[in-house]
């Protein structure tokens, strides 16, 4: 089990971000996954006490701050609407209802697990970051930055019009992914992205042809990087990608 010294409820993201710096120091979420860890820290930093628990949805886009839970996310009437059920479909399967309403967006989003459902689905829209020193960036470009003391504030997605369709395979009902898959469709371009492979979750853009915008589902799986782990191999998860990409396009409307 994770251990720690000192605990500071932060006043402020300026003071958070100070604590921040010295790598004895880390940010806690939920401590779902931190508290699994076996080591000594100096300063645990809590940020429950800077309003970042709210949703807020205005004509342009959703403001996700990023000590939501999952749970926040799976019932949002809001998000789901707009996006057809997609957090709710990408959340349901992680673990338990106990600790989804513990399990923070910003932790699931700032750890940039390869396991991570909730970056699969996150990918595939059109999705940004607010960082207190870096400034908003998109999603794409935050899952490729090195790990540094920065503090991620809040998770923002744009209303573009994209409409969206995640499935997940998994060995048992709440195990992690073998493969996580999600499809979003904004006018005759498809977004996809897949996680669990077993790395972080990547995404491809593709032009669809014809009235339907029909897409060869075999050359979107092919535009991703598979490993073997004890879960799967490459080549299942290749063709579990390739299977599930076309579902979701023929649940979206398209041909493939």
């Amino acid at each position: 089990m994770v251990r720690f010294k000192n605990y500071v409820k932060a006043g402020s993201l300026s003071e958070a971000y100070e604590l921040n710096q010295k790598k004895s120091s880390i940010v806690g979420g939920g401590m779902m996954w931190l508290k699994l860890q076996n080591r000594v820290k100096m300063t645990l930093i809590d940020l429950s006490g800077l309003g970042l628990d709210t949703i807020e949805e205005t004509d342009e886009e959703f403001r996700i701050g990023c000590m939501c839970t999952l749970r926040m996310l799976e019932t949002h009437e809001g998000l789901n609407t707009y996006f057809q059920g997609v957090f709710k479909e990408c959340t349901r399967a992680i673990v338990g209802v106990q600790f989804r309403n513990g399990a923070t967006v910003g932790g699931s989003v700032f750890g940039r697990f390869g396991f991570s459902d909730i970056m699969t689905c996150l990918m595939a829209l059109d999705t940004y970051v607010e960082l207190y020193q870096g400034g908003v960036v998109s999603l794409k470009e935050f899952n490729h930055m090195k790990y540094d003391r920065d503090i991620l504030v809040r998770i923002i997605i744009k209303k573009d019009g994209r409409r969206a369709a995640y499935a997940a395979q998994r060995r048992s009902g709440t195990d992690f992914p073998l493969i996580a898959c999600c499809v979003a469709k904004k006018e005759g371009t498809w977004y996809v992205s897949a996680g669990a492979r077993p790395s972080r979750a990547e995404v491809v853009e593709v032009a669809g042809t014809g009235v339907n915008g029909s897409v060869d589902c075999g050359t979107v799986a092919d535009c991703f990087h598979f490993g073997s782990n004890t879960r799967g191999s490459a080549e299942y998860r290749r063709h579990l990608t390739e299977v599930y990409a076309g579902r979701l396009m023929k649940q979206l409307g398209g041909e493939v």
